[in-house]
């Protein structure tokens, strides 16, 4: 969004006085108040990279008293599309752009995530292999007992909808399509949503971010690997994607640029770390 400018315009008064003249003008207070004009910066897309997206705002507009940040969380693909149409000045991914999007707006990873196996916390499963996660999603492994370990009981399987940045990057690591998704999985409109479905089924299987973690959902190895940040900077853990933020190349106002290099920078990387996600630096 570009910022609009109010000039004060200046009157010269002349006096003509015995000796000498004097001009009088509009004093510089009220030409330097111009330069604090709230100012408000959009920004829409990923379920994931909000929570962290709102941190990192809260922190820069208590150090930037005239900036004013609006997020909008509606999904990677729609944030995407906000961002080519002019709709959002930023728009933001939690996965890679596909090649049209990459053509028509500049992309910045800002930060790492883990996506993470969780089931309720009933279920007494602590290790999955990758190709056991694809056969749970694509319908071919149905029972609990199936998985070492596990007990006689349906799998109830949790995904994000179509255009879920985390759906896309998940199902791309693990190697199957949408059209192959198990017809009757339950779908959720956002992370959130996925993590209070598999707290309250005792059946159920989904995938979050690593900053929705916490005590109210079992976590899940993969490939005998633990989903920590640490384990996806040295590559072990192998279910993760970047967050991006992206805008188009005539569209970044001043401070939208500024709050991109505050992101970057050391007190930005440490709220990031901060706040579970990982760190690009």
């Amino acid at each position: 969004m570009k910022r609009k400018s109010l000039k004060l315009l200046c009157t010269a008064l002349l006096v003509t006085m015995v000796g000498g003249a004097v001009v009088g003008c509009g004093n510089k207070e009220s030409d330097n108040n111009s330069e604090g004009k709230s100012v408000t910066i959009s920004v829409s897309g990923s379920t994931s990279v909000g929570p962290l997206m709102g941190k990192l705002a809260e922190k820069f507009e208590a150090e930037n008293s005239n900036v004013s940040i609006e997020i909008n969380e509606v999904g990677s693909s729609a944030g995407i599309k906000d961002a080519i149409n002019g709709v959002s000045e930023l728009g933001m991914s939690s996965r890679e752009l596909k090649t049209e999007e990459a053509s028509a707006v500049k992309a910045t990873t800002i930060a790492y995530d883990g996506i993470a196996i969780i089931t309720n916390k009933n279920n007494p499963i602590k290790n999955i292999t990758i190709d056991q996660i694809k056969g749970i999603y694509t319908g071919k492994i149905t029972n609990w007992n199936q998985i070492e370990g596990g007990k006689d009981a349906p799998i109830v399987v949790v995904s994000r909808e179509e255009g879920s940045g985390t759906r896309d990057a998940f199902q791309e690591i693990v190697g199957y399509k949408s059209e192959e998704l198990l017809q009757d999985a339950m779908i959720a409109n956002a992370t959130g949503a996925v993590k209070e479905t598999v707290a309250g089924n005792n059946n159920a299987i989904g995938f979050v971010s690593f900053e929705y973690l916490d005590d109210k959902v079992n976590i899940v190895n993969v490939e005998n690997v633990e989903p920590k940040a640490e384990l996806v900077q040295s590559g072990e853990y192998k279910i993760s994607r970047p967050f991006i933020l992206v805008n188009k190349a005539d569209g970044l106002s001043a401070e939208g640029q500024k709050l991109i290099d505050f992101i970057l920078s050391d007190e930005g990387q440490t709220l990031v770390k901060d706040n579970k996600a990982i760190p690009v630096k």
